[in-house]
């Protein structure tokens, strides 16, 4: 993969509904359908797609991360969570569209209380997982209406100039940055395979695949994903299905003998060659059509988690060390860009495509960066309210004096992903802006500063980040941390911090953010994240349980200007003197001039300073 600065254009908005929906209706109609269901998902359930599966964004215009939509003959409905409640009325035409809440509504819901008896409604077995379709199952048997699977997606038949599928090359994940050769990585998955009762297990997940066989690739913008699907087996043994064409001939030595490869297009012969065997599938994250294709081989679905997942997440010392290497020479892109933010743009004058850049420009700075983790979210003023916010050539605003700009970006090493936010004032704080800010500092030094015993969730930790803002009649609608993977995802589960239930331990190795936040919609927005990797903690005298804690990896300064110390504990400031200590050991080394400057003028200590 190499890197590219982002575009700014507007790559969704209201003309695609418009657009868009005539001719979706005209080819359910040539299809015998009543109506269709659109998740945002593609075919290997990625949360970020390739242009040729922006279906959901085709038909509707909206272009958020998640998402869904349903049509009728007479009315549709776009589904987005509490990240998008803004973004959605700019990019899609509500006269078209009716705005649902993706999680209390949902689809499900949507169909219970609009279709009516008789209607059949499609759906691709491809774009949806076993767990969801069945709630939707449900859904429409109360009203009477049929969800048939369809062979052909009417939106592809309907989306003319729809772009090909990628085709980006696949190369090895070293040993030196991996930590774990794919052989042994097999060979412990087959043997948890085995382990559970089944003959095999298929494996649809691209992050799981490129961690399992130790390769990246560059199907998808901003994560090294080769599209791809596998089936292995007890003894390590695999088969992956994928375009031959993204394979060199490197790749196919690193691969090796007991790695079959096959065309992708030969996948569900694949499944098809499985039957009568006990065969484990994801119910969450594979396909309804890879069961379909099981069931229709008579071979035993295993429903059951990924095997790669866990081990995935829970990375080895070598990707620990990795990734905090990664995290220093981010830091110093990050201390660069923080330094012009402080300087430059304080004139005003500056926008935040042009703030986007800068950072790009900075992080550039590197040869080992491969890309950026995400599009940068460059928010400035109201902007910062949208938490999910993604700035273009419609939406791009000034960093005006008296407000406050949000970053939060990322960076693609080959031996770590960087995910970080901070919020910079931008002229003077008012006082509000300080309270705000320092209420948010507060949950994040709780969840950093953290015990916890071995087998706890991160759905138990997760009040601690909110506490706070809680106690002054505040919160933010987003989860408080997610899982990052190891030069992979910048979402990546199955752990993760959050007010919906999760029973998924966190464990020793596992990386997830620290990101609490509040947002004032129409004025700003405030998130502090860092990224910090589960280790074991010091054994507490007098305790009689293992404990865990967190070790932060993410290194750059909070805006001191930002922080009411009147509103932090002596606990408190302390954890923000070290941290700054830290980050000041770290990474000014790797900076010179006004930049070195400023990062140690950034990381001076709070308590002991001269008022």
């Amino acid at each position: 993969m190499t890197h590219q600065i982002q575009q700014f254009h507007v790559k969704g908005g209201p003309q695609y509904g418009r657009e868009n929906l005539p001719k979706l209706r005209a080819s359910l109609a040539k299809a015998g359908l009543d109506g269709f269901l659109i998740p945002h998902e593609d075919e290997y359930n990625n949360e970020y797609l390739p242009a040729n599966a922006e279906r959901l964004a085709w038909a509707t215009g909206f272009t958020g991360s998640a998402g869904a939509a349903a049509v009728l003959g007479d009315v549709a409905a776009v589904f987005v969570d509490g990240r998008y409640t803004e973004q959605v009325k700019s990019q899609v035409d509500q006269s078209l569209f009716d705005y649902e809440d993706l999680v209390k509504t949902g689809m499900a819901g949507w169909i219970r209380k609009t279709a009516k008896p008789g209607q059949t409604i499609g759906y691709d077995p491809r774009l949806h997982s076993p767990d969801v379709l069945t709630k939707l199952q449900e859904a429409a048997d109360k009203t009477g209406a049929k969800l048939v699977a369809v062979e052909t997606n009417p939106i592809d038949q309907a989306w003319e100039d729809r772009p090909a599928a990628p085709l980006a090359s696949v190369h090895p994940q070293p040993l030196d940055v991996a930590g774990e050769a794919h052989g042994d990585k097999r060979k412990r998955i087959g043997e948890d395979v085995k382990d559970d009762g089944a003959d095999a297990a298929v494996i649809t997940d691209p992050a799981s695949i490129a961690w399992l066989f130790n390769v990246r690739g560059g199907d998808v913008a901003c994560t090294p994903l080769p599209l791809s699907s596998a089936i292995i087996e007890p003894s390590g043994q695999a088969t992956l299905f994928i375009n031959e064409a993204k394979l060199t001939d490197a790749t196919r030595s690193h691969l090796g003998n007991e790695v079959a490869i096959r065309p992708e297009t030969e996948f569900a012969d694949g499944l098809k060659a499985l039957s009568g065997k006990t065969v484990r599938v994801d119910p969450a994250t594979a396909s309804v059509w890879v069961v379909q294709q099981l069931d229709g081989a008579n071979a035993t679905v295993q429903r059951k988690s990924d095997p790669v997942a866990l081990p995935k997440a829970c990375k080895n010392s070598v990707e620990v060390e990795g990734s905090r290497q990664a995290h220093i020479r981010d830091g110093a892109a990050i201390a660069r860009f923080l330094h012009w933010l402080d300087t430059e743009a304080q004139s005003g004058e500056m926008d935040e495509i042009r703030a986007a850049m800068k950072l790009e420009e900075f992080r550039h700075m590197s040869p080992q960066l491969k890309d950026i983790s995400f599009e940068t979210i460059s928010a400035a003023g109201p902007n910062g309210a949208f938490p999910h916010y993604r700035v273009n050539t419609d939406s791009n605003r000034t960093l005006e004096k008296g407000s406050l700009f949000l970053v939060d970006s990322g960076g693609q090493y080959p031996d770590g992903t960087t995910d970080i936010t901070r919020t910079v004032p931008i002229g003077a704080p008012t006082a509000q802006m300080r309270r705000h800010f320092t209420l948010v500092l507060k949950g994040h030094i709780a969840l950093s500063q953290i015990r916890f015993p071995e087998g706890t969730s991160g759905h138990a930790l997760d009040a601690l980040a909110r506490q706070p803002l809680w106690n002054a009649g505040l919160d933010y609608d987003h989860g408080t941390g997610h899982g990052v993977g190891s030069y992979l995802g910048v979402h990546e589960g199955p752990q993760r911090i959050s007010k919906a239930p999760n029973a998924i331990a966190l464990e020793a190795g596992m990386i997830v953010s620290n990101e609490p936040g509040y947002y004032q919609v129409g004025d700003y927005g405030i998130r502090i994240e860092n990224l910090q990797v589960v280790t074991p903690a010091e054994p507490v005298p007098g305790g009689n349980r293992s404990m865990l804690g967190f070790e932060t990896l993410t290194m750059a300064p909070m805006h001191q200007s930002l922080v009411d110390t009147s509103l932090l504990s002596k606990d408190e400031l302390v954890w923000l003197d070290a941290y700054h200590a830290d980050v000041r050991k770290k990474v000014l080394p790797l900076l010179d001039g006004a930049a070195a400057a400023w990062l140690a003028k950034a990381c001076e200590p709070i308590l002991g300073a001269t008022p």
